[in-house]
């Protein structure tokens, strides 16, 4: 696979390193100069020198040839900016990286459904090994073509799970409410700033979108 990097932060070196360690074609953009000739000697792949939320720096990675671009710099401002030109460009898969959750719901709003938050994603890790519970990853279980695809909850949208009108091939898993998780019900009914997680098929996802103007 060929993977792209924006911003050389301790989180995209890291995997970057494994992703490389694996056989994949790394790609890192990065605006620090000094920073890419202290990586050049520590990671086997790529540089380009650069503001990643430029559309012209982009371009240079081959937006069509990529499998997936990381925004994963140490600014979540920055990393929203680059995963919302990323999009527009047409790269096949983007995941933001966030370090503060309060940007999470925005980054949801405006689309961006690769969303990841390291603090939030140890913070689980660890309670789950206190609690000696199993942990599976969701992303060792979604396969092949199934998609989860999540909305915030706007007033027009406060109704019951069941008058949602989605696809009949589209499943809601699971209801957030300010951080509190929800298994609904068919009578459960949706609040503002619900967050709302749906598994699906790919093809769907356009018509998902559309549907909750997940694209404006």
């Amino acid at each position: 696979m060929r993977i792209a990097f924006v911003g050389a932060s301790s989180v995209a070196i890291a995997t970057a390193r494994n992703l490389s360690k694996q056989g994949h074609d790394i790609i890192l953009i990065e605006i620090n100069k000094e920073k890419i000739e202290q990586l050049t000697d520590q990671l086997d792949c790529g540089f380009i020198h650069g503001d990643g939320t430029r559309p012209d720096i982009l371009k240079e990675i081959d937006p069509e040839n990529t499998d997936v671009i990381f925004c994963s710099t140490s600014n979540d401002q920055s990393n929203i900016i680059a995963s919302l030109v990323a999009r527009s460009l047409g790269f096949k898969k983007t995941v933001t990286k966030l370090e503060d959750p309060e940007f999470d719901h925005i980054a949801i709003e405006l689309g961006l459904e690769s969303i990841v938050v390291p603090s939030r994603t140890i913070a689980r890790y660890l309670s789950d090994m206190v609690e000696g519970r199993n942990i599976l990853e969701i992303s060792s279980i979604i396969k092949g073509d199934a998609s989860v695809f999540s909305f915030v909850v706007q007033k027009e949208l406060e109704v019951p799970v069941n008058q949602l009108d989605l696809p009949d091939e589209c499943r809601i898993m699971c209801i957030y409410r300010q951080d509190e998780l929800l298994l609904p019900h068919d009578d459960t009914r949706l609040i503002s700033d619900d967050e709302v997680v749906i598994i699906t098929h790919q093809k769907y996802l356009t018509k998902l979108r559309e549907r909750f103007n997940r694209d404006r």
